[in-house]
């Protein structure tokens, strides 16, 4: 079996580029695929590797600021040729499944999740443009739909990240999937008898993540807050902030794995697909105080592992912050959870489905002879 990896694009560390170091752990003499690449921005283990890219590589400003090249995403992915490999893995959350193949190559897609600003998040997205934007917004997020949903059925099998992303898929692309859900590697994650007094945010700071309800909230709380992460908001989101809470920027793992392991609670205030960050602070035996909607359901425990807050406003994170202090969590238990997402797991699901999948491909057909 020839196998070939495809990925929207790998120009920074998020949780859909940790998948492809599991998948390319599986599969390691599989090329991967992707519209653009940055290794100066990337673990070690994405570095010096077999990586094969667009015509947008060289394209001005493509590595630091990839969203600009949007537009060209689709016709980037259907310029790879493929047609030598047995498999395509692709991993999507944009424009990665669109790739062509030919009749007798399979295609499992590792969705993410459906393209976000182009279908329900759209009107998210829209209300930061205004103008002659606004209204070339409009007519190409259309095409966007289109090309997206046409492109859906260039996929042999769908595998979901969550049951929350099976049900975009279903809804978007009128496809079903299985769901694998992402891995968390536990063993970079260890409990610590060392509590300290602060509540932590490890993200991207951009509008959607909702970090600003976090701001405001602890403002209010007058409680302490440790903010890692990078992001359009930073500016913005340190005006807002009082001295409680400190903004770290980007870390290496060594010190995120410490500050997890540390903190008082980890707070998870935006709804995602699913959301790895909330997984990763349970390996380290600490509690979530989550969003109580989208992946969050399905990796956090209320009152075992976290707390709920049901309404994404300033007031419903105080009280589910209030909940908390009054309530005791046992960090062995958080962390046994936890372990149930372990990357090794994910991995021989992984494998045993793509090749239950091939065995499938193989021997199915979709015509009569008459």
């Amino acid at each position: 079996m020839k196998i070939a990896i495809v990925h929207d694009w790998l120009t920074d560390m998020g949780g859909a580029e940790r998948i492809i170091i599991n998948f390319k752990e599986i599969y390691p003499s599989a090329p991967i695929y992707t519209s653009i690449y940055n290794p100066d921005k990337l673990d070690d283990t994405l570095k010096n590797i077999n990586v094969k890219t667009s015509f947008l590589q060289d394209r001005k400003g493509a590595r630091e600021n990839h969203q600009k090249y949007f537009p060209l995403m689709p016709m980037a992915f259907e310029s790879f040729d493929l047609n030598k490999y047995d498999v395509i893995l692709s991993s999507s959350t944009s424009c990665a499944k669109g790739v062509i193949t030919k009749p007798e190559t399979m295609h499992v897609c590792y969705c993410n999740t459906p393209m976000r600003y182009a279908w329900e998040f759209y009107y998210q997205y829209a209300q930061n443009v205004s103008g002659l934007k606004k209204i070339f917004l409009k007519y190409f997020m259309n095409y966007m739909r289109i090309w997206d949903n046409v492109s859906s059925y260039r996929v042999d099998y769908f595998i979901a990240n969550s049951e929350n992303v099976a049900k975009r898929i279903w809804k978007h692309y009128r496809r079903e999937s299985v769901v694998i859900h992402p891995p968390v590697r536990c063993n970079l994650f260890t409990l610590d008898n060392i509590d300290e007094d602060y509540f932590l945010v490890v993200s991207r700071l951009v509008p959607y993540k909702r970090i600003d309800l976090a701001v405001q909230a602890f403002n209010e709380m007058k409680l302490p807050l440790v903010i890692i992460g990078e992001g359009s908001e930073r500016k913005k989101l340190e005006y807002m902030a009082n001295d409680n809470i400190k903004f770290l920027g980007r870390k290496p793992d060594d010190i995120i794995k410490k500050y997890y392991s540390r903190c008082r609670a980890f707070i998870f205030p935006g709804e995602e697909d699913f959301g790895i960050t909330p997984l990763e602070a349970q390996a380290s035996g600490r509690p979530v105080i989550a969003y109580g909607k989208g992946g969050a359901l399905e990796t956090v425990i209320e009152g075992e592992t976290g707390v709920f807050f049901r309404e994404q406003t300033v007031e419903s994170l105080k009280a589910a912050v209030e909940i908390f202090l009054e309530s005791s969590f046992e960090k062995d238990l958080i962390r046994k959870h936890a372990e149930a997402f372990d990357e090794e797991i994910f991995k021989s699901k992984i494998k045993d489905y793509i090749d239950e999948c091939y065995k499938d491909f193989k021997t199915q057909k979709k015509w009569k002879i008459l």
